[in-house]
């Protein structure tokens, strides 16, 4: 405990700017030796193409979870942005973490968050416009963080996927969640008679006899057996809630009913989030892509599955052995999924046909490796829109020591197309944003992709911008600086952007906002 106080005074003094206001994340020195802003203001110019289906079990798209959609799309059909005198403000969620990852909004705008701290998550109800706090319910305390302050290894809690980061708003405005004690929560938000807002635990389904839960605690600091978090949770059509374990189980709840069922994909990993259509549950491992339905008792069943390069290690930008991305799911009638592979050298998208009825010879529709040779890899899902595709490379990228002293990753983005017959896939262009770990999303309202975007910097200033960048072209439109130092950091975070227009970006010290002035 001495050295995480030690570690959390030290991190406050870096982070401390007489200038910042009580609520604001505080900035580090040399902010003023850094642009604010470069480029121009753009031009709307939407995207034309159909939206991925409306899944009849989440809120509407662009406001239900970390990949905007059911599909993993990455797109929001709001404006974000367009550079005309950005403004930029923030809320710090603790003295040390504090960050916001998943962003959703409610039915009124509102925000719902979890921000993970030291001493637990906290599902949040903020203003999305003051970004204060309505309510606020606290969520047990993952067992990677206490094994982090008991063994000063800070890596495990950035490396964790579990407790709730993924999370999801259904068709009702209602938080769907798997916690650290490996129950599925679902959770509504009210208004009190007197005006305030509360959450209310509205289920509370136990998944411990199917998983098994001997979790490093406070009480129990040597567990002799075996803890398998919870990594993520998403409904699928016919509305049971699915969910998949950090060590390959693979389950539903019956929300009617409270009936559990899983299988086990033995030897294999799942640190991802996962992707729901009319045709079926996508679902990446370690090891292989799957296709998944519903037995009608609910025991989840294999379509298909392929495997892919999974490569010889873990790269630094990956959090394990495997594919880093969740599952896109697009093109005209349930046509294609995409994610990308391990490869030792260059890292490939792969595009595959997701008809039950397809041959295991003729799924691969195209293989295309990014990125530089020995400076590849992802950890974010894809952009995916129309036929196109767009990657980010997170190579180097470990946690908010990596890129401190003025560092930055390699970086890139590239947009890939599937020719519309199918026979194929093309790079349309590559870019040279330096987006070091964030889920970047595209406005289709706009034409804007946006990304987090960290340079390099001689003078040692650790500076953060939104930048947007045009999806047509791949060309930087604008980018507006955040703020300077750890605490800016995005930490694998989303970037978010809300039906007012506003890009939200969860970083280490909590939630950062950027809106057109004026």
């Amino acid at each position: 405990m001495l050295a995480l106080i030690a570690v959390a005074s030290a991190l406050a003094l870096a982070f401390a700017t007489p200038a910042a206001l009580a609520d604001d994340i505080p900035r580090a020195p040399g902010h003023r030796l850094v642009d604010a802003y470069e480029g121009a203001p753009a031009t709307a110019r939407p995207v034309p193409g159909d939206a991925p289906d409306q899944h009849p079990y989440l809120a509407p798209n662009g406001r239900s979870g970390m990949h905007a959609d059911g599909a993993g799309s990455g797109t929001h059909p709001f404006s974000g942005p367009l550079g005309r005198d950005p403004q930029v403000s923030s809320e710090k969620m603790a003295a040390v973490g504090g960050e916001c990852a998943t962003a959703t909004f409610d039915a009124g705008g509102r925000l719902v968050t979890v921000c993970g701290t030291f001493s637990g998550f906290l599902l949040k109800l903020l203003d999305p416009r003051t970004l204060e706090t309505l309510a606020e319910y606290k969520l047990p305390q993952r067992s990677s963080t206490v094994e982090a302050i008991t063994r000063l290894d800070f890596e495990k809690i950035f490396k964790d996927t579990s407790g709730g980061a993924y999370f999801y708003l259904d068709h009702q405005d209602r938080v769907v969640l798997a916690d650290s004690r490996q129950h599925v929560l679902r959770i509504a938000h009210r208004q009190k008679a007197d005006g305030a807002w509360e959450f209310v635990v509205e289920n509370d389904w136990d998944l411990t006899p199917l998983v098994p839960h001997d979790c490093v605690s406070w009480t129990n600091l040597f567990p002799s057996g075996v803890c398998d978090p919870i990594t993520s949770v998403m409904p699928d059509y016919d509305g049971r809630v699915w969910w998949v374990t950090r060590l390959g189980r693979v389950g539903t709840v019956d929300p009617a009913t409270g009936t559990l069922r899983s299988v086990r994909l033995d030897g294999e990993e799942i640190q991802n989030s996962f992707s729901v259509a009319r045709d079926g549950v996508s679902i990446v491992s370690d090891h292989a892509l799957y296709s998944f339905r519903a037995d009608p008792d609910g025991t989840p069943r294999i379509q298909w599955r392929q495997t892919y390069d999974r490569g010889t290690g873990t790269k630094p930008g990956s959090v394990n052995q495997g594919s880093g991305t969740t599952p896109d799911l697009f093109g005209v009638g349930d046509a294609y999924v995409a994610i990308t592979d391990n490869a030792d050298d260059r890292m490939n998208v792969l595009v595959y046909r997701r008809g039950g009825d397809v041959r295991d010879a003729e799924r691969l529709v195209c293989k295309v490796p990014v990125f530089r040779s020995g400076a590849s890899t992802t950890d974010n899902s894809l952009i995916s829109w129309g036929n196109s595709l767009v990657v980010e490379n997170n190579y180097g990228y470990e946690n908010p020591t990596t890129l401190t002293f003025g560092r930055s990753v390699v970086g890139g983005a590239t947009r890939i197309d599937v020719r519309p017959d199918g026979s194929g896939c093309d790079t349309v262009w590559e870019s040279d944003v330096r987006s070091p770990s964030t889920v970047p999303k595209l406005s289709t309202a706009n034409g804007l992709l946006y990304f987090y975007e960290k340079q390099p910097n001689p003078l040692g200033v650790d500076a953060w911008y939104l930048t947007a960048v045009d999806f047509r072209t791949g060309q930087r439109a604008w980018s507006r600086l955040t703020g300077t130092g750890p605490a800016y950091d995005n930490n694998w975070a989303p970037i978010t952007i809300g039906p007012d227009g506003t890009a939200y970006v969860g970083v280490f010290n909590g939630i950062v906002a950027v809106r057109d002035g004026g």
